[in-house]
């Protein structure tokens, strides 16, 4: 993992050469981009290494370059950052490839965690079968109560918890401690990681 290349794509130059310097001391190689058109001007039809995309730059933003690659058969791992108010939009984002996606500010470990979650995407075949992870996951979506399956649907549609709260009428801490149930139903840990195997598994957003 210490060889790879990541690229970083944010419009923020503190926040590129900070976690250049992150990234350099754990042994990576860094290519700064400082928006996402600079990106795709730079890279090949066949890149070499991952990409962590902020989610919020002007003009091209993560969302909207990930569907840019797709666009053009390019097939990059990409990992979105992204604040708080924008998981909706990170959520779509995975729906469209993305591999994960984290919260500013993340600590290092967050950070390898995901970068090592897309250099994996890297060495899977296409042809390789499903995840037994995934079967799995599909048995235990059939344990979960008719609320919790309509609060993992809304997750997925990229609903942030106040709006689902609102239009199911109740409280935000109840929507979290139903999806936090849900993914002790479903054996994960992290938003993304319920979201992106949710996806595997069919879940429909709603």
């Amino acid at each position: 993992m210490a060889d790879g290349l990541i690229h970083v794509v944010d419009d923020s130059t503190s926040f590129r050469e900070s976690l250049r310097l992150m990234l350099e001391a754990s042994g990576f190689s860094v290519r700064e981009h400082h928006d996402g058109r600079a990106f795709l001007d730079a890279i090949t039809p066949r890149p070499c290494g991952c990409a962590l995309v902020d989610i919020t730059m002007p003009d091209l933003d993560g969302l909207a370059l990930q569907e840019q690659l797709n666009s053009r058969g390019i097939d990059v791992p990409v990992v979105i950052m992204t604040g708080n108010a924008d998981v909706p939009k990170a959520v779509r984002a995975m729906k469209a490839g993305a591999v994960d996606f984290i919260e500013k500010p993340f600590v290092l470990k967050t950070l390898l965690a995901a970068i090592a979650a897309a250099q994996a995407r890297l060495s899977v075949s296409p042809s390789v079968p499903d995840d037994p992870q995934l079967a799995s996951v599909r048995v235990r979506l059939s344990d979960l109560t008719g609320r919790e399956r309509e609060i993992l649907e809304a997750v997925v549609a990229g609903h942030t918890t106040k709006t689902i709260a609102h239009r199911l009428g109740i409280s935000p801490r109840t929507v979290d401690a139903h999806r936090a149930r849900v993914s002790d139903k479903l054996g994960v840990v992290g938003l993304s990681n319920l979201v992106r195997l949710a996806l595997a598994a069919g879940v429909v957003g709603r």
